[in-house]
């Protein structure tokens, strides 16, 4: 006898928001925000050295997404000039840090 599966959508979002979700997406941005320190370039010739790559933090919730309503966790680096060494300028080219880490550390790992 063929077994029958019932889709509820309740309990599909109820999933994705279980702390045991949760803690994965913390996990996995984890490995992220380590291969960025990594391969996060420094400019020794700076007020600060090392800012960059010293500033990178992750972070979760229950209620992201969207639609609010998955577990998500973010990798950010809050120094004001992040997007510049991400993306570049007309003078400086982009080292794409956040880029690389997040296709190297997205594979399963």
């Amino acid at each position: 006898m063929p077994a029958k599966f019932r889709l509820k959508r309740k309990g599909v979002g109820q999933m994705l928001r279980m702390p045991g979700m949760q803690a994965e997406m913390l996990r996995r941005a984890e490995v992220i925000k380590g291969i960025a320190v990594a391969t996060s370039p420094v400019d020794t010739g700076s007020y600060r050295p090392g800012l960059y790559k010293s500033s990178w933090e992750t972070d979760s919730t229950s209620r992201g997404g969207r639609r609010r309503d998955r577990a998500v966790a973010y990798v950010r680096n809050p120094v004001y000039y992040a997007r510049w060494v991400e993306y570049g300028t007309e003078k400086v080219p982009a080292h794409h840090t956040l880029l690389r880490a997040a296709q190297i550390g997205g594979r399963n790992q």
